[in-house]
């Protein structure tokens, strides 16, 4: 297991991390490789610190105390080697509403239509994938959601009989939003992710997330695995809820990185996210996910979040979705990708760092016991709000 976060050394990074001395969450940033304590009266909330005129200038400008090497902390963040009287990262996101965005790149559109056509069932994957594609075939990363080429595409998949609500959402003109989980819910790096115990066909989900103001202004962005139960969905769109939302199945971080003159939505649009799975068993997987093939634009995707149409004061985290469907075989041939207890998920991106998480059943990892209103009472009782 890697330890090591990967933040570049340039950009304004804001993120938070528990420690002994301290009964409530700290905000931190990264400077030199030493992690600073910036938690104030003026923003003692990552919420805050995003509502800001000036987000990366707030924190640019922060006096704050230094709690120690990323390096140290980081490697403390893990479950297994987590000592109580360290510091350790969370999640960099506390009071924002944590969202999601699905079928938002197209050519993974294919794999959602497969999943519901095999009603969860990995075997029969492989051979509804290689009649669709036969069909329609392979390359549609230039379709663009709503328009007439979206339309024959969906008129002959209808008429194959493989109509689809992942259809509507993946080339219709509605993108689909869903809520990931509850705020303060998500876990961060190091933390254990948890997979719900009825599953036996999941996979990590390698995204961006977008994190939006409450007005709507995007302010940065983090990598994150939206965890995916590929059985439980395959089974009815009305279960994305239980395929979705379990205990520790929201991993962000390792740090929001906000827009400042190094990092900008460019930079979003035109990252790599990288994936690699190491499982106990000696089996590796390693892909990618290019952002330059989103069928939807991180703008549009938030602006179909909220807006007149639906508001939130505390502001978001939107993942973006993802192009990677892992289908390598794992063990017997035609089973497909899923999970094992004990998988090492490393998800990266060069200008954000990496992401490292351990993968075990949801009801194994620590339970969720710190929400809002302890986050309100610590804080107060700390002369912060």
């Amino acid at each position: 297991m890697t330890n090591a976060t990967h933040v570049p050394a340039e950009g304004l990074f804001v993120g938070r991390a528990r420690a002994s001395d301290a009964s409530h969450p700290l905000v931190v940033t990264v400077r030199d490789g030493t992690v600073f304590d910036i938690t104030s009266n003026v923003a003692p909330t990552v919420r805050d610190v995003c509502e800001l005129p000036d987000p990366a200038g707030h924190v640019r400008s922060a006096k704050g105390r230094p709690i120690g090497p990323l390096d140290a902390i980081a490697a403390s963040s893990f479950e297994t080697a987590r000592d109580p009287g360290k510091p350790y990262l969370l999640s960099p996101v506390d009071l924002q509403a944590i969202k999601a965005s699905g079928v938002t790149f197209v050519v993974s559109l294919l794999e959602r239509v497969i999943e519901e056509q095999a009603r969860g069932s990995a075997e029969k994957a492989d051979a509804i994938r290689a009649d669709i594609a036969g069909l329609i075939g392979h390359d549609l990363s230039k379709l663009k959601p709503g328009s007439p080429e979206a339309m024959e595409i969906k008129a002959k998949l209808i008429a194959r009989g493989a109509w689809s609500q992942y259809l509507e959402v993946g080339i219709g003109p509605d993108a689909e939003i869903f809520t990931k989980c509850q705020p303060m819910a998500s876990v961060g790096f190091g933390a254990d992710v948890g997979l719900h115990p009825v599953s036996t066909w999941n996979n990590p989900e390698p995204e961006i997330a977008m994190i939006a103001a409450s007005s709507g202004r995007i302010v940065g962005a983090t990598i994150g695995n939206d965890v995916n139960l590929r059985d439980v969905e395959g089974r009815s769109a009305l279960l994305l809820g239980k395929a979705k939302d379990n205990n520790a199945s929201a991993a962000l971080g390792p740090f929001i990185r906000l827009f400042d003159e190094t990092f900008s939505i460019g930079d979003v649009k035109q990252a790599i996210v990288r994936l690699k799975v190491e499982g106990e068993d000696g089996f590796s997987l390693e892909g990618a996910s290019s952002m330059a093939e989103i069928s939807r634009s991180p703008e549009e995707l938030v602006a179909a979040a909220m807006g007149p149409h639906h508001q939130y004061p505390d502001g978001l985290a939107l993942y973006l979705g993802t192009m990677f469907v892992p289908s390598k075989d794992r063990g017997e041939t035609g089973k497909g990708f899923t999970h094992k207890v004990g998988d090492i998920v490393t998800i990266s991106s060069e200008k954000f760092g990496a992401l490292v998480n351990r993968v075990r059943l949801s009801p194994d990892c620590p339970h969720w016991t710190y929400g809002a209103s302890h986050l309100m009472r610590d804080l107060a009782r700390a002369d912060l709000i």
